[in-house]
């Protein structure tokens, strides 16, 4: 997209011009002044935006969950009373702050407020905790209640909770671990309550508001650092795109984990970002939530790619009537296959707008709402006030360029060849600027943006001639084929053209002659039966040799996170080249199904 009529293109230190949203960086409206000025005066956080939206609106219905209703007074008046007795159990609990040791050696302070992490399912009770927690100054770290004992030590142990609210099997878990868990002072398994006056600190923009951990690709989780100002901005960004994403009238879906980036801000915080009203799902069930959809008629489905895949493949005549009301349907956390967008419009009557993002990113970077019209496989545009650039590995800003493209693809077959589609840019490393970015990892911010505001993602895109980008791959990912870049996302698409594939995962592994080559797990369609012969010589069909696979796994069923994304670690060999346990062997058996672990970084 253009700069404003009447403006120079500015271009930064390295001469090459930013995109930002619907401008160039320079011309767009300065985001962070209107951020900051969004965070800096009255409803810093979300629990001050839910204390004005239950003063102007008290009466209108704020969650709606199984048969309960909460109306913003409501929710308000419960958020207060945990939070007061959040901050008594924080008080009674916390250690002194030391500042020095008695030989005069300087130790680490623990400068943020105390941590209270929540681990419980779409309810009621997971949204009054992670407001009370917000509201009473501490730290909220949402936690998946699937983990196991291993994973909830290390997180609990990692961000030193002093609190925890949860399920009572979770309870039961860290009560096996406690020992490992000094600073843990407090287990509830439902908010806790307490009567008095409201009388909390003040929290600025800067200051953490929530950490998430993510296990991205480095294997141990680490948490995240978002601050309220983060969390605000990306209200901001979505909010200015036209025509409304969210407002005040509008009923929202919150079946996504709350305790996934994706779910939490962009569902939860976006209702009470703007008043709207937020239909809780603890257990979407076959159909994703359908009975829920239709009973509240609810106006915007915020999902995952299984869920639009569920809608899609449901009875006609019941999703067309439990859809009756909608006029939004975002997707995210996962690509989303062309082809289940696709069926989904033909059922519905309605587009699936893709979005991107990471928890990194509080988490929307890009949206096909800011174009206005989705095209099958793209993740959209910038969102208004997000700088990107997509960089080689060399540095060299690949996008926005000066306009004229890349030069003529390679014509030989067998070479790193781009299809037609790729000619507004090569794939390069998705690198992002802007008030939604977080302030780094957990403790000390390492790992954060740098000194410019810059971060870059780890995923490889690439852009079309309008602008729109084009996800392919994380750059960890990339496949090295006698020196040609494989894309595995290049050959997960082909793979899902096949009449026989439901799913796929692709990924490099070890070979003694090309230093790498492309194995493929499939997991077959349902009544459609099929041979890993088959799938390769589909391969050959639609690819250049080098990115076709050797090896082709039939299994039933592929590793996912709590979000619906594939969990490639768990499938990928390990030094030997042996399989992880449990293995895939190399016939029809399940692929290693235990997804109990954090989410990647994709939201």
């Amino acid at each position: 997209m253009g700069p404003v009529p009447g403006t120079d293109r500015p271009r930064d230190r390295s001469g090459s011009r930013r995109r930002s949203g619907h401008g160039l960086v320079g011309v767009a409206v300065p985001d962070s002044a209107t951020v900051q000025d969004a965070t800096e005066n009255g409803g810093s956080t979300l629990a001050d935006r839910l204390r004005r939206v239950a003063a102007a609106h008290p009466d209108r219905p704020a969650l709606r969950w199984r048969e309960q209703t909460l109306t913003w007074s409501e929710l308000d008046a419960k958020v207060s009373a945990t939070a007061r007795a959040l901050a008594r159990t924080v008080a009674a609990g916390a250690p002194p702050t030391r500042e020095a040791v008695p030989d005069g050696g300087a130790v680490p302070v623990d400068r943020h407020p105390p941590r209270v992490a929540i681990a419980l399912p779409n309810t009621p009770d997971f949204v009054v905790s992670c407001l009370a927690v917000l509201r009473a100054g501490l730290v909220a770290v949402p936690v998946n209640p699937g983990f196991t004992a291993p994973e909830l030590r290390h997180v609990l142990a990692d961000c030193g909770a002093v609190a925890l609210v949860c399920a009572e099997p979770v309870r039961q878990r860290v009560a096996a671990v406690a020992a490992d868990l000094p600073a843990l002072t407090a287990v509830h398994t439902a908010p806790p309550v307490a009567a008095g006056s409201d009388s909390f600190p003040t929290r600025g923009g800067d200051d953490l508001a929530v950490l998430l951990y993510t296990s991205g690709t480095e294997g141990r989780p680490k948490g995240a650092m978002l601050s309220h100002r983060a969390l605000a901005a990306n209200h901001d960004q979505v909010s200015r795109i036209d025509p409304p994403v969210v407002g005040a009238d509008d009923t929202v879906l919150l079946a996504l984990p709350l305790f996934h980036a994706y779910g939490l801000n962009s569902g939860l915080g976006a209702v009470v970002h703007h008043g709207a009203t937020g239909v809780l799902v603890d257990d979407p069930g076959a159909d994703a939530g359908l009975a829920e959809i239709a009973r509240h008629r609810v106006t915007v489905l915020v999902g995952v790619p299984s869920m639009v895949a569920a809608w899609a493949e449901a009875d006609a005549d019941t999703v067309t009537a439990a859809l009756a009301s909608v006029r939004v349907v975002v997707c995210g956390a996962a690509p989303l296959e062309p082809a289940a967008a696709a069926r989904f419009t033909e059922v519905t009557g309605r587009p699936v707008h893709v979005g991107y993002g990471l928890t990194e990113t509080a988490p929307v970077l890009t949206s096909t709402l800011v174009g206005g019209e989705p095209k099958p496989g793209s993740i959209g545009r910038p969102l208004p006030g997000v700088d990107l650039r997509l960089v080689s590995p060399d540095g060299t800003d690949l996008w926005p360029d000066d306009g004229t493209g890349p030069d003529a693809a390679d014509d030989d077959p067998d070479g790193p060849d781009l299809s037609d589609a790729m000619i507004g840019s090569d794939p390069g490393e998705i690198v992002v600027r802007g008030a939604n970015l977080f302030s780094g990892y957990w403790p000390d911010g390492r790992g954060g943006p740098d000194a410019d505001g810059w971060w870059a993602t780890g995923d490889v895109a690439y852009a079309d001639d309008d602008g729109d980008l084009f996800l392919v791959d994380r750059v960890g990912e990339l496949i090295l084929v006698n020196g040609f870049n494989v894309y595995p996302r290049e050959v997960e698409v082909v793979l899902s053209g096949h009449p026989g594939v439901a799913e796929s995962a692709v990924l490099g592994v070890p070979h003694p002659r090309t230093g790498e080559t492309v194995r493929a797990y499939v997991v077959p369609a349902p009544g459609q039966p099929v041979s890993g012969e088959d799938l390769l010589a589909h391969c050959a069909r639609n690819l250049a040799r080098f990115k076709c696979p050797t090896d082709v796994e039939i299994v039933d069923e592929l590793p996912h996170s709590a979000i619906g994304k594939v969990r490639k670690t768990l499938l990928r060999p390990g030094p030997s080249g042996a399989m992880p346990s449990p293995a895939v062997p190399a016939t029809r058996p399940s692929a290693p199904a235990d997804a109990r672990t954090t989410e990647d970084s994709d939201a």
